[in-house]
C-alpha cells in the first residue's frame, strides 16, 4: 500500500508545529459542526479526538511526539480551570445560601459515580484493577489518574474513562435534564460537573452564568471528596 511520500523521519521535526495547529484546527473544526448541525451529539471534544486519532495513527505518529507540540494547550489548562474561579465568584451569596444541599448533593454524586462505575464493572466480569480504575472515572482527567493509581487501579486506562465520562456528559447532559424536567440551572451545573469533569462543565457553562458556577464548584469539590473517599471506599470493596 502506498504511503504517498511519508515518511516518519521526515515528518518528526515538524510534529510540534503540526501537532499544535492539527488540535486547534479539530476542535474549530467540531465546534463549527456543533454550531451547524445544533446538537450536542455534535460534541467538538469527541470530533477532535476522533480526528486527532485517526491522523496519529495514518502518520504513525507516537503519542510523545505529538504531546511535544500538543503540550502548551495542555499547559492552558491549569489557567482555564482558575477561570471558572469568576462565575464563581460573581455567584457567591446564591452558593452560601445553598451550601448545605450543594454538600449533600456534592456527597451523595460523588458516592454514586464510583460505587456505579465499580459495581458496574465487576457485574461484567472486569477485574479487581479494572473495577478500581472506574472509582474516579468522573474526576477530572490529571486528579483521576493519581487517585486511581493510589487505590491500585490502572492510571492509563482511568486517564481514558475519565475522558469518556466527560464526553458522555457533555453529550447527554441536555437530554437527561429536558427528559427528567430538570429547568434549576444550579442543579444542571452540579450535576454536569460532579458526573462529567472539566469537558461535562464546558457544555453547561455558556448556557447560564449560576450553571457555569456551580459546575465550578462541583469540579473542584468532586475532586477532593473523590480522592479522600476513593481509598476507603477500595479497602471496603476489596473482596467484593
Amino acid at each position: 500500500m502506498t504511503n504517498f511520500g511519508y515518511h516518519p523521519a521526515v515528518f518528526l521535526p515538524l510534529a510540534p508545529l503540526l501537532a499544535l495547529t492539527l488540535t486547534l484546527m479539530a476542535y474549530l473544526a467540531g465546534v463549527e459542526l456543533q454550531r451547524r448541525l445544533k446538537t450536542p451529539v455534535a460534541n467538538p471534544v469527541l470530533f477532535a479526538v476522533v480526528v486527532i486519532g485517526i491522523a496519529l495513527r495514518l502518520t504513525h505518529t507516537s503519542f510523545a511526539a505529538y504531546f511535544a507540540g500538543a503540550q502548551f494547550l495542555h499547559f492552558l489548562l491549569g489557567p482555564a480551570t482558575v477561570a471558572l474561579a469568576i462565575p464563581l465568584v460573581q455567584s457567591i451569596e446564591v452558593i452560601r445560601r445553598s451550601l448545605v444541599p450543594l454538600l449533600a448533593a456534592l456527597i451523595a454524586g460523588s458516592l454514586t459515580s464510583a460505587l456505579t462505575g465499580y459495581g458496574l464493572a465487576r457485574a461484567l466480569g472486569a477485574s479487581q484493577p479494572i473495577a478500581l480504575s472506574m472509582l474516579p472515572k468522573s474526576l477530572t482527567t490529571p486528579i483521576a489518574i493519581g487517585v486511581a493509581e493510589s487505590i491500585g487501579g490502572v492510571p492509563s486506562l482511568c486517564a481514558v474513562l475519565a475522558i469518556a465520562a466527560g464526553i458522555l456528559v457533555a453529550v447527554s447532559i441536555d437530554a437527561v435534564a429536558r427528559s427528567l424536567r430538570v429547568t434549576d440551572w444550579q442543579a444542571i451545573g452540579l450535576a454536569a460537573g460532579t458526573a462529567g469533569s472539566g469537558i461535562g462543565a464546558s457544555r453547561v457553562i455558556p448556557q447560564h452564568p449560576l450553571a457555569a458556577a456551580f459546575a465550578g464548584v462541583a469540579l473542584g469539590a468532586n475532586g477532593l471528596l473523590t480522592a479522600l473517599l476513593a481509598p476507603l471506599l477500595a479497602k471496603l470493596l476489596k473482596h467484593w
